[in-house]
């Protein structure tokens, strides 16, 4: 049988936890505050998806390597799913507003559409929506 996992957990270096919860705050993300305190966030994805956004100098204990530089350097996409082209254009331009970066020209493959920004630490994100109906197999 094949291994499934029920819940994800994705966890991320941030050098300002206050400025990076609001930053996610203004896009309309929210946080489980069972699981922050002051050195770590627990950002909500959705009811089994969630990242945990903790302070570099706690993020280095679970860690043997050296905090990467995500300004720098890429180790990852984070892609988020939207219910249409609008909500991830509304999605990306709040990141925008909030101080995020473009990171890539939006794509539109016409079965998907997808926008790209660097949070505040330089952190790759992706929004996209996704039409099945709108895919062909040529």
């Amino acid at each position: 049988m094949a291994y499934k996992s029920t819940h994800t957990f994705v966890n991320l270096p941030v050098k300002d936890l206050d400025r990076t919860k609001e930053f996610f705050s203004s896009i309309g993300f929210e946080f489980n505050p069972q699981f922050s305190d002051e050195k770590a966030a627990c950002l909500v994805i959705n009811d089994n998806t969630f990242v945990q956004l903790l302070t570099e100098s706690y993020f280095q204990t679970f860690i043997s390597k050296p905090v990467a530089d995500a300004a720098s350097a890429a180790a990852g996409i984070i892609a988020l799913s939207a219910d249409s082209r609008e909500q991830v254009d509304e999605l990306a331009d709040k990141a925008l507003t909030a101080g995020g970066k473009q990171s890539k020209e939006p794509a539109d493959h016409g079965f998907m559409y997808v926008r790209s920004f660097e949070d505040l630490d330089g952190h790759l994100w992706e929004i996209a929506f996704f039409d099945p109906s709108a895919y062909s197999q040529t």
